[in-house]
């Protein structure tokens, strides 16, 4: 028998599906922990008896690597593999598998109400008439705005379709695509600093780079328009937070919404007491739809590189 140590919780926590798949091909799922992620130093300590791993945002580095003696398999409960040592991997010959497309419209969706609620203040109001307020909040309404996509995959393109069905000029960067691609999802193609300047409402939709600096640093957060506001949805190493906090606070951005962040989850951050900031914890991926899709699609994977079989999703 094999076995997958599984470190995230939220794998299969709605859907039996993925958990069955792995268990009729003979492998025993060890999660240690249902509530919380397996700590660095716990994984360690458990990798060598495991066959296969399934991740979340863990780190998967060389150390790790070399203490699974028996990997064969990394599966990123997710889409983006930047947490893992694909090259340390492919070196070892692990194979590293992902979920591409699995959350892709969770993400978006969730992406489209942050930027309803940092427009039209829909927290702050809340939090208001909870307290026994009764505020007045204004904000721009999105038709007529243009909203900036950087980063054209999947769900920049749901996304894009979201903003044309509220009336928004959409313009995007992604400089891997042919232009053709952006006009069949009513965008026109711009680059980088265009796209960051010429929008009201701009959304990063793309991986950050291990140890990149910000691609959007204090020069670029500053470049935005005035009253603009920001959304990210993917990584928080995309954004100088300390620099977006302040210019929060001057007024120069109107608003912004991050449901990622460079530490997580978010420690004693400048980004606690910005103003005019929603924030969430990570929770893209967290629709039922795409928690039963992303876990099927890494289970199987898993199962066919335990199998001697070629995967279906591997990753670069």
């Amino acid at each position: 028998m094999t076995t997958a140590l599984i470190t995230t919780p939220t794998f299969g926590r709605f859907s039996d599906d993925p958990w069955q798949i792995l268990a009729a091909a003979g492998t025993a799922a060890v999660r240690p922990y249902d509530d919380r992620a397996l700590p660095g130093g716990e994984l360690l300590e458990r990798v060598p008896a495991a066959d296969a791993l399934i991740v979340g945002m863990d780190p998967v580095t060389a150390e790790v690597l070399d203490a699974g003696a028996r990997l064969k398999v990394v599966a990123k409960h997710g889409v983006g593999v930047d947490t893992i040592d694909v090259a340390a991997a492919r070196e070892r010959g692990i194979r590293v598998v992902y979920a591409p497309g699995g959350n892709s419209r969770a993400v978006a969706e969730l992406t489209f109400g942050l930027m309803l609620s940092a427009a039209r203040q829909i927290g702050t109001a809340h939090t208001a008439v909870r307290a026994g307020s009764w505020p007045k909040l204004f904000g721009p309404e999105l038709a007529g705005r243009t909203l900036g996509i950087v980063g054209f995959g999947r769900i920049g393109r749901l996304l894009a379709g979201y903003g044309h069905a509220f009336g928004m000029t959409v313009v995007a960067h992604d400089p891997h695509l042919p232009p053709g691609v952006f006009a069949e999802h009513h965008a026109r193609p711009v680059e980088l600093d265009a796209c960051v300047s010429g929008s009201d409402f701009l959304s990063l939709h793309l991986p950050a780079e291990p140890g990149a600096p910000p691609l959007l640093d204090r020069t670029r957060l500053a470049s935005m328009r005035a009253g603009a506001c920001l959304v990210n949805a993917a990584r928080g190493g995309l954004v100088d937070e300390d620099a977006l906090a302040d210019l929060l606070r001057s007024g120069h951005l109107g608003a912004a919404a991050l449901d990622a962040f460079a530490a997580e989850p978010l420690g004693d951050s400048a980004l606690r007491t910005a103003p005019n900031l929603v924030l969430t914890s990570h929770i893209g991926a967290c629709s039922y739809e795409a928690n039963r899709t992303m876990g099927v699609l890494v289970a199987e994977d898993v199962v066919r590189v335990l199998r001697g079989a070629e995967p279906r999703n591997e990753a670069a």
